[in-house]
């Protein structure tokens, strides 16, 4: 008897701690697949992905300018914005 309940208070823990484990990683799967479409998003645009910004290239000076997030990402929606 005290063996079953010994497998039952191991198993109780088990789930606990698979809980915990989702419960801490679900957000950051989450985070990194929001970051990965805005990423392709920007790209589709014509932006180049810097700095953790969409970035567009002024073709005359080369230099950097952040695009408006509006043009490449629907924050609603969490998609890319159809052109």
């Amino acid at each position: 008897m005290k063996e079953a309940a010994g497998e039952a208070n191991l198993t109780v823990i088990a789930i606990i701690l698979i809980g915990v484990v989702a419960a801490v990683v679900t957000p950051l799967v989450n985070s990194y697949l929001k970051s990965a479409a805005k990423k392709s998003c920007c790209t589709n645009a014509g932006g180049i992905w810097k700095n953790n910004a969409c970035q567009e290239v002024s073709s005359a000076s080369g230099t950097y300018k952040a695009m408006v997030e509006s043009t490449y990402w629907n924050a609603n929606e969490r998609v890319c914005v159809d052109k």
